[in-house]
């Protein structure tokens, strides 16, 4: 057995700093969108564009970027990533028009790609199967801290200062990544390997039509004509991937992956989940600042009993895995998220925020129970010198869930909305709760509050269905390491895993 890295605590520091970048960077713009919306005169289309334009440069180049960090180095590439995603954020500070913070937020999303398969295939590089689910234990209890910490920093700022200081945020935490990185982290990268160019563009071409045909659904519909032309580019582009990976000497990803069954049921698992949660943080902040009336720092406060109950689950998932086993520990943190969402579907415009403060709780706990677990328990399947592009394919699958979530879920609140609002309203009353709650009509207001309810109970119904079916697939799919090694034709795919 290879000795430990003496100095992998010391690496672990590093890696959470740089993925709560991210987490800083996406919850923080959360709870400014109200602001920025007014203040930018940005519209629907244009909010979207804002959230959904990272998302979409993101989740495309996710596969390219690990596998440049598999050939030139995963310090090299995850420091390079910083660094763009560290100017960005600078320049986000002087944005005055939709259009440019789109432009940052694109900029952004080619840093966050470039940043978040480095930190996964580091940590599964430098710990071993023992440390691994402490390790990841740990990964996810500095996110959850970044969970609730950026809304409330960026809620502060924003009621001192403006909208613009939330991307500020990033810079000084960008900053001490990258000194940790170059003073603490040891360069690794695989063997050499032939390049897949072909590999690449196609990847790239392929997940960035299938986002961009995602995110244009609400708009255009699934299947009008500029859609269905966006996702005959996607097919065709994903289709031709698949079909030149298998069939190329040196592939840039490895799809034997999906032969092991914690690999492909814990991605689609996954997948599921980040579909149920897409939107949710979304529409709950638009209910508590709409809603309930909160500032962007009560509102970002809203959130502590998510992050509390999280590092609660995060903390004895890690000492429950190694006792009962990933597998049921992943379906019983499933099935208390969807637990959360059924509580969610009574919350009315009366409600206040009990309701919701308990079933953000449940879902916290949940989380922190379920998502360490399983994505320990799939980045095991990974070989070592696949560890790049085997945490961004997972990465990929994830994200693709999460703009399909935003976008089903984000399409059925705007229609929900609009169907339970009275036909005499205002148009932009009808269209968004913040052009209802502007317009000073106090019967309008109590009318758009109860519409807006009423249409995010439904969206959270869909969210819980998701997410249950998640928990159904992971306990039929998925399989505990000592299980997985008794069947001989198991065994011959995790010979075929580390071949």
């Amino acid at each position: 057995m290879e000795s430990r890295n003496p100095r992998r605590w010391w690496i672990l520091i590093v890696l959470c700093l740089s993925s709560l970048v991210l987490v800083i960077d996406s919850m923080a713009l959360t709870v400014a969108v109200p602001s920025m919306t007014e203040d930018l005169g940005a519209s629907a289309q244009d909010t979207q564009w804002i959230l959904d334009s990272y998302i979409l440069v993101f989740a495309g180049l996710l596969l390219t970027s690990g596998s440049l960090g598999d050939r030139f180095g995963r310090r090299k590439v995850m420091i390079i990533g910083l660094l763009l995603f560290g100017a960005a954020s600078l320049a986000a500070v002087f944005c005055t028009n939709p259009g440019e913070v789109i432009a940052v937020r694109v900029a952004m999303g080619v840093g966050g790609a470039l940043i978040m398969p480095s930190t996964l295939s580091i940590l599964i590089t430098v710990f071993d199967e023992e440390e691994r689910g402490k390790a990841m234990a740990a990964w996810g209890s500095v996110s959850m801290l970044g969970l609730v910490g950026s809304p409330v920093l960026g809620g502060v700022l924003i009621d001192h200062f403006s909208w613009h200081s939330i991307f500020f945020i990033n810079i000084p935490v960008v900053a001490l990544a990258i000194v940790a990185g170059l003073l603490l982290m040891p360069e690794s990268k695989a063997p050499w390997q032939k390049p897949d160019p072909l590999g690449a563009v196609l990847s790239a071409a392929g997940m960035t039509a299938l986002i961009w045909w995602i995110i244009e659904i609400p708009q255009h519909g699934a299947f009008g004509a500029r859609s269905l032309v966006t996702l005959a580019v996607a097919v065709v582009s994903l289709t031709g991937f698949v079909i030149w990976e298998n069939v190329t000497s040196a592939p840039m990803v490895p799809l034997v992956l999906f032969k092991h069954r914690n690999f492909s049921g814990g991605s689609v698992s996954l997948a599921l989940v980040q579909i149920g949660t897409g939107g949710l943080l979304l529409v709950l902040t638009q209910y508590l600042q709409f809603v309930l009336g909160y500032s962007p720092v009560k509102a970002g406060l809203a959130f502590v009993p998510l992050a509390v109950t999280a590092l609660i689950g995060n903390t004895a998932g890690a000492q429950l895995a190694a006792r009962f086993g990933n597998r049921w520990l992943i379906v019983a943190g499933m099935l208390t998220m969807s637990s959360s969402f059924a509580l969610l579907t009574t919350v009315t415009a009366t409600s206040g925020f009990t309701v919701p403060a308990i079933a953000l709780g449940l879902l916290g706990l949940g989380a922190g129970l379920a998502m360490p677990a399983a994505v320990g328990a799939l980045m095991g399947t990974i070989p070592a010198e696949k560890a790049g592009v085997g945490s961004a394919l997972n990465d990929t699958i994830q994200q693709a869930g999460t703009a399909l979530g935003i976008a089903i879920l984000g399409s059925m609140l705007s229609s929900g909305f609009a169907s339970e609002m009275p036909s005499s309203a205002p148009d932009a009353a009808r269209h968004s709760i913040a052009g209802a709650v502007g317009s000073g009509d106090p019967s309008l207001v109590r009318t758009a509050h109860e519409a807006f309810t009423a249409a995010m109970s439904t969206t959270f119904a869909v969210s819980g269905v998701g997410v249950l079916v998640a928990a159904v697939l992971a306990g039929l799919l998925m399989r505990d390491p000592a299980r997985v090694a008794a069947p001989e034709r198991e065994g011959e795919g995790e010979r075929e895993l580390v071949a």
